[in-house]
């Protein structure tokens, strides 16, 4: 419903002042920047969005966040870069282009033009001069220069490998993209496939990656805490095995890592991953073991789908032997719970003491042989039943071990092992390789040309961008590229015989680990002027969802390292301080046939319960969950908009919770937000008492209603600059309403009042600035002020009026609170008592009984003994 009405005197008309607003900033080019060595910078961003065609209302949340912070930066005197632009690239564009027989480029650039002017309608402080997207040639071909600077770094290679192939999507998968066996996109169960890859060696960052978390004390802790266990730094050892072949064949040493080698006596199998050589070897002459390594290979390659698939193994009849009991030998499974990108692809089980070890061994009827016992245990007796002991104890059944703990254990194996030659020390690490090659159309061209005599060539540099055909046959099934008749067809570069492209294109997680440096000078010939992004970086406040917290997160730390010793820029962290906000939730509604229904399908009947808004009959309503189009529990932004306003909007992202959990969408929250919107403008356009004018100076004498609010205005600047500093919006928009509340209580004829009441109506204009900029930027322009809101600095605060003259002191009797006092701060005793003993609530506690003594803490308590 329009809210504006059409008597402008008493209501707020947001449509006029949010356009006329927008225009002015737009000419006056407010939020245009560059570099400016005599200011403080501040990079402030949000994670750019995917050109999906419409924003939502996670797009509002996150960008009225950063906005906030730009435009409180801005007021506070720093030189604020606040860019926008466009993660391009991707399948999804793919997909649509066939299902609307259009380009890809045209429905991505399409659905840019309709997002770029939605987020205009929000009032959004971006430098629209700054705007880039991905999937144009301009941008990525910097990213093909850039790839070949890492292959000349040995940064990227290509190399056979295993992979996670998406059988609808027909691409390839990095392990971080396959969510609980399937893909992050379509949502089906991912296969592994051994394909020629290209990969960047982020494993050459993996220590430097995980020490330098220390430094980022303005990440959240479970961000950085999620990114040291995908890094997944491990001390073990790897150890050798002796196989022997049923068939008598001699065989290569098993290599195992472990981080549990205390536990080799408790050893009672090894098990190998399906794509292991030693599998792939056996298999060769066994069907039976083949079509186990198949059904294997349905699982894919992620940590997720192995750990929640059932754990099933095949006995190769192979048996490995003891590495320090000769006559022991243990049976070799090819096991689907065994990674072969983890440590050698080969592990001992110790089912005592590791619970799917112990699964496993139970299922296959292995022998479980304890080695690790509580201190007070009996060793004699000690056994294991359904659960694994996993705990700290003592070393038993391990011959020389037995008795010592197990970090002694470890260190008394691991020298043997290396003193023997069967094994040694080793640090190994969770992190593998970014695979970054993709089998589809809409990205980044590679950059390679393959030719029959002269092998792998790259593209020369003057010869870059390599851009996409636009005639691509997107309906095929497989690679576009690969299947076009003549684009992948050219001369190599060295030796101009006919040759190859490189047909597959980057994973787009590549486009968006950069985006942030090219904003600092992205209209460059170059990828990056140097002085620009010496001066700008790192991002001072990015802000995004927590999803992005292994993914995007670490390739972006990655690639800045990379970039470094490229010689691009001279930092090794892109991001000083990280925001991830929380979700925006709604409600969930069904039919009485179970189908989702949209929140406006829905009312409240006569008798208070949901029905169908279009039939009347019953509806559901079920819990809430975070806003998507599969719940149907989506509210449109621009119909909020268009009802309420931008303003009203970004207020009740702000105001409802604070910005890193969860908010909980609801009809009557953005009605209240519209409430203080409607009521602080009759507030400041009608007052009940006339201001005092622009240019009168303070009285001589306040009275004391109106210095308890001059008090007030100076304390309400402080706690909301603090709050705004440390991300407390939700509680800065507090402080603002109490300090409206307060003014709106003055009684007008007291001393100083009208005086007090510009300040302090002034004062709320200026900090609802960077929360509510339309509304703002109309009531400084009704006070009388011609510069800008937007180039007004932040309001100052008299120290001197921050410091409490009063205080509130807590009166008991007996230690029961009995009422309160206000006296001047710093009271003595002797008057602190007096007043407390002659108030009603005390007397009559006392009740006429001798008063034993009063207790009296300055500025906090008295307590009257009776």
């Amino acid at each position: 419903m329009d809210k504006t009405g059409s008597d402008t005197k008493s209501r707020y008309n947001f449509k006029e002042a949010e356009a006329k607003w927008q225009a002015t900033w737009s000419d006056r080019r407010c939020f245009a920047v560059s570099e400016d060595e005599e200011r403080p910078k501040y990079y402030v961003l949000e994670m750019f969005p995917y050109p999906s065609g419409r924003i939502h209302m996670g797009h509002v949340r996150n960008y009225t966040l950063g906005d906030l912070v730009a435009r409180y930066k801005r007021a506070r005197g720093y030189n604020v870069l606040h860019p926008m632009g466009w993660d391009a690239f991707g399948l999804p564009a793919e997909n649509a282009a066939i299902a609307n027989n259009v380009h890809p480029a045209q429905w991505t650039h399409d659905n840019i033009a309709t997002m770029r002017a939605q987020l205009k309608t929000m009032g959004l402080s971006y430098d629209w001069d700054r705007e880039i997207a991905t999937c144009d040639a301009d941008y990525y071909r910097h990213e093909q220069k850039m790839f070949l600077d890492f292959l000349e770094q040995g940064l990227a290679y290509r190399r056979e490998s295993w992979v996670n192939w998406d059988p609808v999507e027909e691409t390839v998968l990095a392990n971080e993209q396959v969510i609980d066996g399937k893909g992050w996109r379509s949502g089906v169960e991912v296969e592994k496939r051994q394909l020629s890859q290209w990969f960047l060696r982020i494993t050459a960052f993996s220590d430097e990656l995980l020490a330098d978390l220390g430094e980022l004390d303005r990440w959240p802790d479970r961000v950085r805490l999620m990114q040291e266990n995908w890094i997944g730094r491990s001390e073990g050892a790897r150890m050798f095995f002796d196989l022997e072949a049923p068939d008598g064949a001699a065989l290569e040493r098993l290599e195992v890592y472990t981080t549990r080698h205390d536990t080799i006596f408790g050893a009672t199998f090894c098990a190998i991953a399906a794509n292991h050589p030693l599998a792939i070897g056996l298999a060769e002459k066994n069907p039976e073991l083949a079509a186990f390594i198949a059904e294997c290979n349905r699982l894919g390659t992620s940590e997720a789908a192995i750990e929640t698939a059932e754990k099933l193994g095949f006995d190769t009849g192979v048996r490995a032997r003891h590495p320090f009991m000769p006559g022991r030998t243990m049976p070799v499974f090819i096991a689907n719970f065994v990674l072969m990108d983890y440590g050698t692809g080969a592990i001992f089980g110790c089912p005592g003491h590791d619970q799917r070890d112990l699964d496993f061994a139970r299922k296959y009827g292995l022998d479980v042989i304890p080695v690790v016992a509580p201190a007070d245990a009996d060793a004699a007796t000690f056994s294991i039943a359904d659960e694994a002991f996993v705990d700290d104890g003592l070393m038993i059944n391990s011959e020389f071990l037995d008795g010592l703990g197990i970090e002694d254990a470890k260190t008394e194996i691991a020298g043997r092992l290396e003193a023997t030659g069967a094994g040694q020390r080793s640090i190994n690490y969770r992190l593998r390789d970014w695979g970054v090659s993709r089998q589809r159309y809409w990205g980044c061209p590679i950059p390679i040309v393959y030719c029959d005599d002269c092998g792998m060539v790259p593209v020369a540099a003057e010869d870059l961008p390599v851009t996409l055909p636009t005639d691509a046959d997107l309906d095929a099934p497989g690679n576009p590229l690969e299947n076009h008749p003549t684009w992948k067809n050219v001369a190599c570069p060295a030796c101009g015989r006919d040759a190859r492209r490189e047909t597959d294109t980057f994973d787009t997680f590549f486009e968006s680990s950069w985006y942030f440096a090219r904003f600092c000078s992205p209209r460059a010939d170059i990828a990056f002027d140097r002085a620009a992004v010496d001066y700008w970086l790192p991002v001072d406040q990015y802000i995004g969802g927590i999803e992005h917290a292994v993914l995007h997160l670490l390739y972006s730390r990655f690639f800045t390292r990379a970039m470094k010793q490229c010689g691009y820029i001279g930092i090794k962290e892109p991001f000083a301080g990280l925001l991830t906000q929380g979700m925006v939730c709604h409600e969930t509604y069904k039919d009485e046939g179970g189908e989702w229904l949209l929140p406006d399908e829905v009312r409240r009947g006569a008798d208070g319960k949901f029905v169908h808004a279009g039939t009347g009959r019953p509806a559901t309503v079920g819990r809430s969950v975070k806003m998507s189009k599969s719940h149907k529990n989506v509210v449109d932004p621009e119909s909020i908009i268009d009802a309420y306003g931008a303003d009203t909007a970004r207020l009740f992202m702000l105001s409802d919770s604070p910005p890193d959990r969860d908010l909980e969408w609801s009809d009557a929250g953005i009605d209240g937000a519209w409430r203080f919107t409607s009521r602080l403008w009759r507030m400041v356009t009608q007052p009940k008492t006339p201001f005092a004018a622009d240019d009168e100076p303070s009285p001589a004498s306040l009275a004391p209603e109106a210095e308890k609010a001059n008090r007030a205005i100076h304390r309400t600047v402080a706690a909301v600059s603090l709050d705004l500093d440390r991300f407390r919006f939700n509680k800065a928009v507090a402080r603002i309403r109490e300090l409206v509340n307060l003014l709106d209580e003055l009684d007008g004829d007291a001393i100083g009042v009208p005086w007090v009441l510009r300040q302090g109506f002034e004062t709320v204009v200026r900090l609802i600035g960077p929360m509510m900029p339309h509304l703002a930027e109309e009531l400084w322009s009704n006070l009388g002020h011609d510069i800008l809101l937007a180039d007004t600095p932040w309001p100052e605060i008299d120290e001197a009026l921050l410091v409490e003259e009063n205080v509130t002191v807590a009166v008991q009797v007996n230690g029961k609170l009995r009422g309160t006092l206000d006296l001047p701060k710093d009271s003595d005793n002797e008057a602190a008592q007096a007043a407390a003993l002659v108030l009603d609530n005390v007397t009559k506690a006392v009740a006429g009984k001798p008063v034993r003594k009063v207790i009296v803490v300055p500025n906090r308590i008295i307590n009257v003994v009776v």
